[in-house]
């Protein structure tokens, strides 16, 4: 049975300052949903409160996966659960190879009762699906014993994510901004291995984007515009032709109310004038 996440009535405050604004969205696994929207608009928001990051706040609304309310647990058993993140700007974790890292990860997302340190997958077979899945998504051999994240450049950091997906299995994959900083070739090998990873384990997708060309590879069935903290158009690939070719002003002329929220927001975030300056 395809597994359903569901998000309904999503309200998320950061440092205080309310950011969503009552978000439902479902997405079953095996689907494609890209999720669109103007800087500021709380697409980042989202993807950080499904995982529980503890700086954002879930106010109001739930986060359910197959009925299971995932907004009181910790990232990790959110993890466990079925949920991966793929992050706009990857943490560098310096001394942590990414081999350990990876095999630590996956034996808690596949062993979920186990305790931390034991129980870890056999190393002789861990490497054998390693080993197999870099080979597959074109990732040196070598990256297994760099420090995670550590020295590598944008397309590296990202491939890397990439390959976490593919260890780890996920019911759901949320993909925040993953083209950023990437040139055109590096998008088309991500999104390569995104589609190969998708594809073998039935991954429910959500692509959190600005532009149009990662989804010229990683193809939604579904597509979604957020705006001034909540989502006002759904449609298929045509909506996001729409938005390439004139932008977000018609939105704002359709939905009044989130364009006002969505100005409240960017005066929220926007420096200060000095004193004496011309505005």
């Amino acid at each position: 049975m395809s597994r359903v996440l569901k998000i309904e009535g999503l309200h998320v405050s950061v440092e205080g300052k309310p950011i969503l604004r009552g978000v439902d969205l479902t997405l079953r696994q095996g689907e494609v949903h890209a999720l669109m929207g103007p800087n500021g608009s709380g697409k980042s928001t989202l993807s950080y409160a499904l995982m529980g990051h503890p700086r954002y706040e879930i106010t109001a609304g739930t986060v359910t996966l197959d009925s299971q309310d995932l907004t009181e647990l910790e990232p990790e058993e959110r993890a466990k659960a079925g949920l991966f993140l793929a992050f706009q700007y990857p943490t560098v974790i310096p001394g942590v190879s990414l081999g350990n890292f990876l095999r630590h990860a996956v034996s808690n997302v596949r062993r979920p009762d186990r305790k931390e340190g034991e129980d870890l997958l056999p190393m002789r077979d861990f490497r054998k699906e390693l080993r197999a899945q870099m080979d597959e998504l074109g990732v040196d051999q070598e990256f297994a014993r760099r420090y995670l994240n550590d020295g590598f450049s944008g397309g590296e950091k990202k491939r890397a994510e990439i390959l976490q997906l593919a260890m780890l299995r996920p019911a759901f994959a949320i993909l925040d901004e993953t083209d950023s900083g990437l040139d055109i070739d590096a998008v088309r090998i991500v999104s390569e291995g995104v589609n190969r990873v998708a594809a073998r384990h039935q991954t429910g997708v959500l692509v959190i984007t600005h532009y149009e060309r990662i989804l010229t590879y990683i193809k939604p069935e579904f597509v979604h515009v957020l705006f001034g903290g909540r989502i006002v158009e759904h449609g298929g690939p045509e909506l996001v032709k729409l938005l390439e070719s004139q932008g977000y002003d018609w939105v704002r002329e359709k939905h009044p109310e989130a364009a006002q929220d969505e100005d409240e927001m960017e005066a929220a975030v926007r420096p200060p004038q000095v004193a004496g300056k011309a505005s």
